[in-house]
């Protein structure tokens, strides 16, 4: 579906990012990502992808420097052409109760999670504008749309997510770029693996269908959006979360 498509993943080194690095190259794309600490796994995952005949650029990238992310996104162009997909797919999360939220813990997330979304789409619009052409897919959270029990500032912070995908979504329409945005629920790995035995356990039994989703089941949601098959939809959050 994405055959000879230029597609950029942040956070690629993750359950979900890494999976949707693996499924995008399977489908023909070139793949550029992101990560932040986790050099051996990033290693690891690029020499997997090249292995099997993919053209692929990974790269520790600090999401909250303007600078760096914009010399990022001008490397992949010059390496693997213009960004058709970007999928902001980074995010951090702290497991603490509201009372033990500390001002800095607050001023982390929001600076990680909601600034990387900002300057990694400031990056490559301009560009899909000009072209008239282009997709990006934000990576949200059931947190911040249902009662569970998460963390108040994460939740707020996907919650977030929400409302920079509609509102972009309708800035960016007079230039034929969608912008769509995926929440999945609890999921195998990743912050999945904070979850208590008591909460999976209560997760499963308002869960419709019983279980936790996998990564590969969130990254070929988001990968279909940002195919041409899903050419008619725009501005939506898409919950994967198993029926919550």
């Amino acid at each position: 579906m994405l055959k000879e498509k230029t597609v950029l993943i942040t956070g690629g080194t993750g359950a979900i990012g890494s999976a949707l690095c693996r499924i995008a190259a399977e489908q023909g794309a070139s793949v550029a990502f992101t990560y932040h600490r986790n050099r051996e796994t990033a290693d690891e995952l690029q020499g997997e992808l090249e292995r099997r005949g993919g053209r692929v650029i990974g790269r520790s990238v600090e999401a909250t420097d303007g600078a760096e992310v914009t010399a990022f996104v001008e490397q992949v162009t010059a390496e693997l052409g213009s960004i058709d997909v970007l999928v902001n797919n980074l995010g951090v999360t702290q497991v603490m109760p509201f009372a033990l939220i500390e001002e800095e813990d607050w001023d982390q997330l929001i600076e990680t999670n909601l600034k990387g979304l900002f300057l990694f789409s400031k990056a490559v619009v301009r560009t899909m504008a000009r072209r008239k052409s282009g997709v990006i897919v934000n990576i949200g959270s059931v947190a911040g749309h249902r009662i569970i029990e998460v963390p108040v500032h994460y939740a707020t912070v996907k919650s977030a997510v929400a409302g920079f995908t509609t509102s972009l979504a309708g800035e960016m329409k007079r230039y034929g770029v969608r912008v769509n945005a995926v929440a999945p629920g609890l999921i195998d790995g990743g912050i999945g693996h904070n979850v208590s035995a008591r909460q999976l356990e209560e997760y499963n039994r308002f869960c419709a269908l019983g279980r936790p989703g996998t990564p590969e089941e969130v990254a070929h949601l988001v990968l279909f959006l940002a195919s041409d098959k899903a050419s008619y939809i725009n501005g939506q959050v898409i919950f994967t979360d198993g029926g919550i």
